[in-house]
């Protein structure tokens, strides 16, 4: 006889890690066919998001935004200057810092990105309030595994 969730504490379907690790990837498959028209992979939608509200940023400002290390921002801007997106180079007040900004083609791609949000409100078929929920109870889980 197989065991339900309710009397097996370990069932795979009922862990709340599961979910969210099944529900990030199918997500972020979603954007793929979105973002393929511009050349640009989620994490670089994510670092072009960061950009287009706070430009310049020097790669570390970068990097906590995106909640990520340097070394792994770095490759997704050398692809994104490679598109033509944006440039890096050293700060005329500090050297030791590179600051990233906004190529004219990168300030152009925002007009494509702002229709990115109604396109995937529809594809994950959710509306605006739904999508407020969700991200309201993510931003409480973030907050709570960053608690020490």
């Amino acid at each position: 006889m197989p065991v339900t969730t309710t009397t097996n504490p370990l069932a795979l379907e009922s862990q709340v890690c599961f979910a969210l690790s099944v529900a990030a990837r199918s997500v972020i498959a979603a954007y793929r066919p979105v973002l393929e028209p511009v050349g640009l992979t989620h994490p670089q939608y994510l670092v072009m998001l960061a950009l287009w509200e706070n430009e310049p940023l020097s790669v570390r400002q970068l990097a906590d935004l995106l909640a990520l290390d340097s070394a792994t921002v770095s490759p997704l801007l050398k692809r994104l200057e490679a598109l033509g997106y944006i440039a890096r180079a050293r700060s005329s007040h500090d050297e030791r810092v590179v600051e990233i900004r906004l190529t004219d083609s990168g300030r152009e791609l925002r007009a494509y990105a702002e229709t990115i949000p109604a396109t995937m409100m529809h594809r994950l078929g959710m509306g605006p309030e739904q999508l407020r929920d969700l991200h309201r109870a993510m931003s409480s889980l973030i907050a709570a595994t960053r608690d020490p």
